[in-house]
């Protein structure tokens, strides 16, 4: 009685009653931090209302529940994980009738839900705001009818006016978070734009979702459609990488949510058939598909050992998340696929390297009268310049040429041309009837747009003489004491044109005289000013340079190239065959 007298003395009048409640308000708008706003709330009801146990349970709509969220006096086992559905309790009882429920002895009201044997009074204060429940403040003691109506009376008005503070809080912490996640979702967009490694990829996006929401396992699974299985690509399991079983394409929670193209959210896994265990102890699942254009690509699984666990504010994270993971991983795997394509084709590329290698003499055979040196190097794995030496009765063939293009096909072109050539020369008298020959031969094996240019000399040892005829190629720089002899022997290339007929010279040589053949790829081969190399560097060459050995004049000239290109790429192949008649 002397402390119903202490709190009604308090307030003496209206005036320092609405004071009062002008300072509750005030303190309430204060803040918009739940944890700091609840811990203010608890302190203005303790000067009005002693209590010996104290709690805010704040209404949660999808388990249509109370959840305790602040409390003084209670046991921690209880805080953690309490939730009161409305059909329960003396704070169940307010929040569902909207009105305070007061208890002067709960031993005798089988509402009363025990947490302390010693309680007798219970008064539980529903809080509302905008017509919606907020929550319960709620009180307890130890001793008999401790509160009266006019105790209930003021938890009310504190009540009314805390309830729109915490939902405003409550509002604010969502905002908060959905800030957090579309800032989370930038900074993911930017994270996997920087890199194409899968693994990479799929190891950020579980660390990303980490800080989203809290999991006990992640499982990425993509689909395969040849063999009708959800196949595991990444799987974490308390922080630690694990193996998980392959499915089949239909099973289980995430080959549902394949199949439906729809994400699954499972409150507890003990009472959904569809589940299959994978990681003891789990009780609530989320599967979320992943789509490129509606094809689906795989799904993302999460899972946590509480019931409940995963909420619908999670689910449309989830679902904001998924087209980026989804594309990233796509991306990822396209890369890899690229990658893969790249080291099975230069792999490739080297075997033909090897066998061009091989089929190309790397050194001329020795020919009578003749100082022979041959170097040559590709603009990419392969070079589509063609060359070779072969006897043909007392004479000895030269050839030398280009295919059009670069690379593989150039080079299978070139290697069919070195075969007919050698099967061909040993019926043709001369280098025009090779030529004419070779070209009737190709036309009838066209290949669009591919063509070869080719110059064919035949050598006769005793007489000196060199028989020439051209299809394209630049015409040898011929080189005697001091004078550059010009040679006009021109043709149409090979494989375009039919009924084509080729000029034919004879040259007659002299000891010392320097015969220089050479490709396209050295001619227009380009300085970072783009100025072309030409043909006027070889003269020069020529002239300083005739006396060494054939082999010397190469090395010469390819390093004057060097020194000219001063580190442009090679744009075209290069390749050089230095004569010189002994």
């Amino acid at each position: 009685m002397a402390q119903e007298t202490t709190q009604l003395a308090r307030f003496r009048d209206r005036t320092e009653l609405l004071d009062f409640l002008l300072e509750v308000s005030q303190a309430a708008a204060e803040t918009l931090d739940l944890d700091a706003l609840m811990d203010k709330l608890a302190g203005i009801v303790q000067t009005v209302v002693p209590y010996d146990l104290f709690a805010i349970l704040l209404y949660t709509e999808r388990n249509r529940g109370l959840r305790l969220r602040f409390s003084i006096g209670h046991r921690s086992d209880i805080v953690d994980r309490l939730v009161i559905p409305l059909e329960e309790g003396l704070t169940g009882a307010a929040a569902r009738t909207l009105t305070p429920i007061l208890v002067g002895d709960v031993r005798n009201d089988p509402r009363y839900l025990g947490a302390v044997d010693a309680v007798r009074t219970e008064l539980a204060v529903p809080m509302v705001a905008r017509g919606r429940l907020v929550g319960v403040v709620d009180l307890q003691s130890t001793r008999l009818n401790a509160y009266t109506d006019e105790d209930s009376a003021l938890v009310r008005l504190i009540a009314s006016r805390a309830a729109a503070s915490i939902d405003n809080a409550n509002l604010y912490r969502r905002v908060s978070r959905q800030n957090h996640t579309l800032r989370t979702l930038a900074a993911m967009a930017h994270t996997f734009s920087s890199t194409l490694n899968l693994n990479d990829v799929l190891n950020r996006i579980a660390a990303t979702i980490r800080k989203l929401i809290h999991y006990d396992a992640l499982s990425i699974l993509l689909v395969d459609e040849r063999h009708k299985l959800l196949r595991s690509r990444f799987s974490i399991r308390y922080d630690q990488r694990f193996e998980l079983d392959n499915l089949p394409l239909g099973k289980g929670i995430t080959g549902a949510a394949v199949e439906s193209k729809k994400p699954i959210l499972v409150e507890d896994t003990r009472r959904d058939p569809r589940y299959i265990e994978s990681t003891p102890g789990i009780r609530s699942e989320v599967a979320v598909p992943l789509l490129i254009h509606d094809h689906v690509l795989g799904v993302l699984d999460l899972e946590c050992d509480r019931v409940g666990y995963f909420t619908e504010t999670h689910l449309q994270t989830l679902l904001l998340l998924a087209p980026l993971i989804a594309n990233s991983i796509e991306n990822a795997r396209l890369y890899e696929d690229i990658a893969a394509r790249e080291r099975r084709s230069a792999e490739n590329l080297r075997a033909a390297r090897t066998l061009q290698e091989t089929l190309l003499l790397r050194e001329p055979p020795p020919i009578e009268g003749l100082d022979i040196a041959v170097r040559s190097r590709a603009a990419q794995e392969i070079s589509g310049d063609v060359y070779d030496f072969f006897e043909q009765g007392e004479q000895h063939v030269i050839t030398f040429g280009d295919v059009s293009g670069k690379g593989a096909a150039a080079a299978l072109y070139g290697a069919l041309l070195n075969g007919l050539l050698r099967t061909l020369a040993p019926r043709r008298a001369g280098p025009a009837s090779l030529l004419r020959t070779l070209n009737e031969t190709l036309v009838e094996r066209k290949v669009h747009a591919t063509y070869v240019t080719l110059l064919v000399l035949y050598w006769e040892p005793p007489a000196r003489t060199l028989r020439m005829a051209n299809s394209g190629v630049f015409p040898p720089i011929i080189y005697r004491r001091g004078e550059i002899l010009k040679q006009r022997v021109e043709g149409i290339p090979l494989g375009l044109l039919d009924d084509r007929e080729y000029d034919e010279e004879r040259f007659e040589a002299e000891p010392g005289d320097v015969v220089l053949l050479y490709s396209d790829g050295i001619h227009d081969q380009q300085n970072p000013a783009g100025e072309e190399f030409d043909r006027r560097p070889l003269y020069s060459l020529l002239e300083q340079n005739w006396r060494l050995p054939a082999a010397g004049i190469v090395e010469r000239v390819f390093e004057t190239l060097d020194r000219f290109m001063s580190g442009v790429e090679i744009h075209d192949d290069q390749t050089m065959i230095v004569i010189k008649v002994k």
